[in-house]
């Protein structure tokens, strides 16, 4: 039997359970975390991904588990540990809310020297972000892996996916020299009003590209559409007018977006690979909860529209 391949899309950060409030009033559970929606989505849209971060050994553990079989993710970079989960509690929909409870999770025991042997020399991109890299001692594992893919050539992609945790003045330099690493920097406009509070919109985005002066920005606006930075290039492109059940993992799903394209479309113009990710984001928000689109349905959506 031919040994399985290691994956070209590798994103590192956390996996946890969505506990999301319902309008009548109930919780629906749901497996998610923006890094492993990332991973999930890439899987999903036909590009070989390993999620690599850790998971409990019980039922949530499962949940995660079965989703990422599912979706295709490479199991061998997912890591199962006796402690207790991360959960997210989405008190809002619209738009997402969160309190987190995660003291002593799970995410936080993940071990890369387990990951499987040459799977660095394999990828073509690493993905880090999110809340990852605001729990110790998580993040200063995570950042050894930027830094180690970053001397090996690799192409990084950074969602900072800003949240109340990265206020903590240990943060910062974190957010800093990810973004001074990384060559494709997804950022939204509550991104920037939380990383650099007090400035204006178009303030806040010169401030990243000062850190980031050779990076590509993906600069997403919600309803209001796309915007890719490339150097002094700048295209926009409207959001895609769907029905939207909600907005959890949009952004996650607009990450994914942008990088398979790259990986699986690299001479696409600028102005398609923005409609492709516009579609991608607009699949996700027809669906409940943190929803992985399928190239198909991205697809169909374009050729609607």
């Amino acid at each position: 039997m031919q040994a399985q391949r290691l994956p070209r899309y590798v994103v590192f950060g956390e996996a946890l359970t969505d506990m999301i409030r319902q309008d009548d009033g109930t919780w629906r559970s749901l497996p998610g975390g923006s890094c492993w929606n990332v991973a999930r989505v890439g899987a999903r849209l036909g590009v070989p991904t390993g999620y690599a971060g850790a998971v409990s050994m019980d039922a949530f553990g499962d949940e995660i588990a079965d989703a990422s079989r599912a979706a295709g993710l490479d199991e061998r970079f997912l890591q199962r540990v006796d402690a207790p989960p991360f959960i997210a509690m989405v008190t809002s929909r619209h738009p997402p809310r969160y309190v987190f409870l995660g003291e002593n999770s799970a995410d936080l025991h993940f071990r890369p020297e387990l990951l499987p042997d040459g799977w660095l020399e394999a990828a073509d991109f690493i993905h880090v972000g999110s809340l990852a890299l605001a729990r110790g001692p998580l993040a200063r594992r995570l950042v050894e892996q930027a830094l180690m893919a970053r001397q090996a050539g690799k192409r990084i992609a950074f969602d900072p996916n800003f949240r109340n945790a990265m206020r903590d003045a240990t943060y910062r330099p974190t957010f800093e020299l990810i973004a001074g690493l990384a060559s494709h920097i997804k950022v939204s406009d509550e991104d920037l009003e939380g990383l650099f509070p007090g400035l204006a919109l178009h303030d806040a985005l010169a401030a990243l590209r000062a850190l980031a002066p050779d990076a590509e920005i993906l600069f997403t606006r919600g309803a209001d559409g796309l915007s890719l930075i490339r150097g002094g290039e700048v295209r926009d492109v409207p959001a895609l007018r769907v029905d939207v059940v909600d907005t959890v993992g949009c952004g996650d799903a607009a990450m994914a977006g942008w990088i398979t394209g790259l990986l699986l479309h690299p001479e696409m113009r600028a102005s398609c690979q923005l409609a492709r990710i516009a579609a991608v984001a607009a699949t996700a928000a027809m669906h409940a909860g943190p929803y992985a689109p399928t190239a198909q349905e991205v697809e169909a959506l374009l050729d609607f529209t």
